[in-house]
């Protein structure tokens, strides 16, 4: 399987937010309050968009990308806040401003095109040894056994 081309950008741009935060955490107390969660939603992008790629439905698929865009937009938050603080100069974190929009971009692409896609998530041609109804059956929760009185 192809390595998805957001998952790759979302671990570059992981990597930079580290980076940055470890360098940002030598300036004071607001640069370290910044630094921390400026690493935990930076971070995060990365993390839910790899976890969507092995999701157990379309609907998890969509829900865990949600979450990647929502943390890819609080990224940004954080980057202008430590630029309007001073934390760090413009210059400094224009690459991440860039890719943090460019990332929710693409999240939210791949979001409406699984939203609009009635087969996303399935394989077109599916093993004759895994058939898909007992797929469904054997990953879904078991129904509930009455008791006997």
């Amino acid at each position: 399987m192809a390595r998805s081309i957001i998952c790759g950008r979302a671990f570059e741009f992981a990597v930079r937010i580290v980076k940055l935060c470890e360098r940002m955490a030598e300036y004071g107390f607001g640069a370290r309050h910044i630094a921390k969660q400026l690493i935990r939603c930076g971070t995060s992008v990365g993390a839910n968009a790899e976890e969507a790629q092995e999701g157990q439905s379309k609907a998890d698929y969509i829900a865990k990308m949600c979450v990647s865009s929502k943390e890819v937009r609080e990224t940004g938050y954080w980057l202008r806040l430590a630029v309007a603080v001073s934390s760090v100069k413009r210059a400094e974190v224009e690459w991440e401003l860039k890719e943090a929009d460019e990332l929710r971009f693409m999240i939210r692409a791949a979001i409406h095109t699984a939203r609009s896609s009635k087969d996303r998530g399935r394989d077109p041609h599916p093993s004759p040894l895994t058939p898909y109804p007992f797929t469904r059956w054997f990953c879904s929760p078991r129904p509930a056994i009455p008791r006997r009185t």
